[in-house]
């Protein structure tokens, strides 16, 4: 039987993953298309909370800092308006071996 006490949730994990930031953003909305779909699913898709809706203009933010460089963003966004990129070399997400 497994033991359940060291599980660990996604919020726990995601806090132990570095990255190296770069100084720009490899991910890029266009914010027109953005405008026409009402259920922004890159907010909630990403698991690492990159997206979120300004309140104010509906426009999207991105957190670009915190991007895991899964992909599931542009998978998901239904009128194409990411345009994603890996970060510069160097920079991005550090995987540790395990």
């Amino acid at each position: 039987m497994e033991n359940n006490t060291n599980k660990k949730s996604i919020q726990d994990k995601l806090t132990t993953i570095k990255y190296n930031c770069d100084n720009k953003t490899h991910l890029k909305v266009n914010q027109k298309k953005c405008a026409k779909c009402k259920d922004k699913p890159c907010t909630m898709i990403c698991p690492a909370s990159v997206y979120s809706v300004d309140e104010n203009t509906n426009e999207i933010i991105v957190q670009y800092e915190n991007c895991l460089e899964c992909g599931a963003c542009r998978l998901a966004c239904p009128k194409g308006a990411i345009d994603w990129n890996y970060p510069s070399s160097g920079c991005g997400v550090i995987f540790k071996n395990s």
